[in-house]
């Protein structure tokens, strides 16, 4: 049996999303998960996975983030005001720019991103301090705790390796460093099924399901997805004691 062409495929899914708003804003029901879950798969595999020339930008930067992730983190920001955030995994270096650049807005706070190699195009920023090396190594620990010793509010953002084993070092190691009602975001939570990337194994979402069950000090904030669609389902994690 033939299959139908993307355009007609993806215009079935278009005109579905458009009757549940349709409905939503009508007061009619809510908008399904199912419905969520396709729009996010949509997102992800025909433009987020295709590269760069698809990938959100700050300033001319590949952030590689949802932009609606984006929108939230400006939010984190301004409800919660961290004095440093440490982000782990710098990629191409757009995500550490927007925080940057928020921070402007602000006026006050920086940013510590740590990547395993150093890239020659990574944007320069006042704000903006790059830590090279293995984001669970003594190294790189040792330093930056030392960064952050005199801070008084620390968030955290990782995004390196997504790997079940090393996200889980990963929240083990950079947990004790963020402060009670800051937030720790565990990023790409969405791989391995849930709901895109099936194929990728036990990973991020998989990590912070472990690490909450032995954790009481930290919980899940799920009012930060209430844009329906998030890359970090489940990961955006409030301390609160």
């Amino acid at each position: 049996m033939a299959t139908l062409p993307d355009w007609l495929r993806y215009g079935f899914r278009n005109w579905r999303m458009v009757r549940e708003t349709m409905r939503l804003k009508a007061g009619v029901g809510t908008a399904s998960a199912a419905s969520a879950d396709e729009f996010h798969r949509l997102f992800y595999e025909t433009a987020y996975a295709k590269g760069d020339a698809w990938n959100p930008k700050w300033m001319g930067v590949a952030a590689l983030k949802c932009p609606f992730d984006l929108w939230v983190y400006q939010e984190i920001l301004h409800d919660t005001r961290p004095d440093v955030i440490l982000e782990t995994g710098t990629a191409r270096g757009g995500s550490a720019l927007f925080l940057a650049s928020m921070f402007d807005l602000m006026g006050a706070g920086e940013v510590i991103s740590i990547d395993i190699v150093r890239r020659p195009e990574w944007p320069t920023h006042p704000r903006v301090t790059y830590v090279t090396g293995s984001s669970t190594s003594a190294a790189v620990l040792d330093e930056v705790r030392r960064r952050v010793a005199d801070k008084s509010r620390v968030m955290v953002i990782l995004d390196s390796d997504h790997k079940k084993d090393h996200v889980l070092d990963e929240l083990r190691a950079y947990a004790p460093l963020v402060s009670t009602g800051a937030y720790l975001i565990v990023e790409d939570t969405n791989i391995n099924g849930r709901p895109v990337f099936p194929g990728f194994g036990p990973g991020p979402g998989e990590a912070v399901d472990e690490f909450l069950a032995a954790t009481p000090t930290f919980v899940r904030d799920l009012e930060r997805e209430r844009f329906f669609v998030t890359f970090n389902p489940g990961g955006y994690l409030r301390r609160v004691q």
